[in-house]
């Protein structure tokens, strides 16, 4: 890791991380531009340390993960790296490609471009997926004969289903933003000229609201994906009353008593 003029930027193997304090987000660019963003296993090595350092930095409450440039958030691995990987380290490509999903905040991915490969990968295990209506959507391993690697195939066949799972990944197909918005895999389209004030609008939604309880959601959710109804429903049961102990959840109901906004503290 190498600091960039301030404590608040870094720059690590073609990613560059940067804090706005004042606005309690961190930006995570995939900084290769050049070669579309495209991300060597020295770079896919990286996701999961910055995030865990963002995920216990109490200056940001929400992260967003770009491309640098406007031709792709990325278009993919580094395909020669393939066959310098002993097959062991191939298999467990997806642990750092989860690295958004498995923050405590949320991760809001901005999407312009080509989404390809491990692009969408990293994309698809976000929370939020704001994306320009020129962003094309792929998962093309078949043609090169591989499959997707970092779990592409089950987040994808989760939200939209295997028939159109098996359609875009089968066929190596390319969906445009419309497309997958009605798939349920894009949170928001919008024009490229307003990409970055959708963003926005979208992290000042979030971080006005309670770090701590957002925490706790994000946590129901993606334990329950795998819980039949009755157990997601404990889950989340158990979680809204133990956030009864909790400041924020006071505060949130002194407020609304008293008609005010809630000033959160995330305890």
């Amino acid at each position: 890791m190498t600091t960039i003029n301030n404590s608040n930027t870094y720059q690590w193997d073609h990613i560059l991380v940067e804090k706005d304090v004042e606005r309690k987000t961190a930006t995570i660019t995939l900084d290769r531009p050049e070669k579309m963003n495209t991300l060597s296993f020295i770079a896919r090595s990286h996701l999961n340390q910055i995030f865990a350092e963002l995920d216990h930095d109490n200056d940001v409450s929400v992260i967003v993960i770009k491309g640098a440039g406007e031709k792709a958030f990325s278009s993919g691995g580094n395909i020669a790296e393939f066959m310098e990987q002993h097959p062991s380290v191939l298999s467990e490509l997806h642990m750092n490609v989860a690295a958004p999903e498995r923050s405590p905040k949320p991760v809001i991915a901005q999407l312009q471009g080509y989404t390809f490969g491990v692009g969408l990968e990293i994309a698809m295990a976000c929370d939020f997926r704001v994306a320009a209506d020129t962003t094309q959507l792929a998962l093309p391993e078949i043609n090169l004969g591989m499959i997707p690697g970092s779990g592409g195939s089950q987040r994808i066949a989760k939200i939209a289903g295997v028939g159109r799972a098996k359609d875009m990944i089968m066929r190596g197909r390319r969906i445009p933003a419309q497309e997958a918005y009605q798939w349920g895999l894009l949170t928001t389209v919008t024009s490229p000229e307003n990409l970055k004030a959708e963003v926005d609008k979208l992290v000042a939604d979030l971080t006005r609201l309670s770090p701590m309880t957002l925490k706790v959601l994000k946590r129901v959710l993606n334990a329950s994906q795998d819980a039949s109804l009755s157990m997601g429903m404990e889950i989340e049961g158990f979680a809204y009353g133990m956030l009864r102990s909790t400041e924020d959840f006071n505060e949130g109901v002194q407020s609304f008593g008293n008609k005010v906004k809630p000033n959160f503290q995330g305890k």
